[in-house]
């Protein structure tokens, strides 16, 4: 588990402009994307992004549990992955993560792939789809395989070129990071809402309720808001929104998944709600999020 200084440094670079460079720079050399997953978060591949590998976005938009990505990410940024790692999954894709280091601790790894080194073949596309429709994969197979067979081919050499470029990348942000001044760093909560966020944090996507998250930090209600919101400036409620928005806006990057679908993955019962509580925290409805992402992906060096 990540300390607080790393989860609090990580998040600084998450939302970096360096960071962003990085990303745009990448996707339009290598016609790859390239994500960073904190240490303390669960991240599948590139899934939707517009430059990430078709067959995953509608494997992932019908199946999000696809034991090949979930054994894939495990493998190169699980918890214990402390160097650069490569894995290749059932349908013959590559797929690479490079860990970003605060001293000896892992705040995030760098990913890139869902690509192949050889051109993708129909004979394999049929033995990956017994797999998937043995899963519950739900779809077109003729969309699907027509995906498969258009998979970026990268060859070896150049995949570990591009590889060296991330440890390079990697290695900037870790000096980044040890000059990430103090005053920058938010200041430490005091443990019962250290406890609190935690377990909203693990139990968003769930019916939370208030009195639940007071009596799982030992505290009343009473006591457990007034020190919440001195802590946070928040009350449980507001608190409780703005983390479900902000995993929502990470689902929406998905253009297969219905606005509806990411409202009650994220934890709301209701759409009005979700839409209410978005538009407030966003400036912006959850579709309109969606078009202006995804122009601003289309149109780089607009934004």
């Amino acid at each position: 588990m990540p300390t607080k200084l790393g989860r609090d440094v990580a998040r600084i670079l998450s939302e970096s402009q360096i960071l962003r460079d990085y990303q745009q720079a990448f996707a339009e050399v290598a016609n790859v994307p390239l994500s960073f997953q904190t240490a303390d978060a669960w991240q599948k591949g590139n899934a939707g992004h517009p430059k990430g590998n078709e067959f995953c976005t509608l494997v992932a938009a019908k199946l999000p549990e696809c034991a090949m990505c979930v054994e894939a990410q495990a493998a190169i940024a699980g918890p214990g992955q402390t160097r650069t790692a490569t894995t290749v999954c059932m349908a013959g894709l590559y797929e690479s993560a490079v860990p970003v280091k605060l001293g000896e601790e892992i705040l995030g790894h760098l990913k890139m792939g869902q690509v192949a080194m050889e051109n993708p073949t129909r004979s394999q596309f049929k033995a990956v789809a017994r797999h998937l429709v043995r899963w519950g994969l739900e779809t077109d197979l003729r969309k699907l395989e027509e995906a498969y067979l258009h998979t970026r081919v990268i060859g070896r050499e150049a995949y570990e070129s591009m590889l060296r470029l991330l440890e390079v990348f990697a290695a900037h942000l870790a000096a980044v990071a040890r000059q990430i001044p103090a005053e920058l760093m938010p200041p430490k909560d005091p443990p019962l809402v250290e406890r609190a966020k935690h377990y909203i944090q693990n139990h968003q996507d769930e019916p939370v309720e208030l009195a639940e998250v007071a009596r799982a930090v030992n505290a009343s209600v009473h006591h457990f808001c007034k020190a919440f919101k001195k802590a946070t400036g928040l009350t449980f409620t507001e608190y409780l929104g703005m983390v479900r928005v902000a995993r929502a806006t990470e689902l929406l990057a998905d253009p297969h998944a219905r606005v509806s679908e990411v409202a009650y993955r994220v934890g709301f019962s209701s759409l009005n709600h979700f839409n209410r509580v978005f538009k407030k925290l966003q400036g912006q409805s959850p579709t309109e999020y969606r078009q202006k992402r995804c122009n601003n992906f289309a149109h780089p060096a607009d934004s």
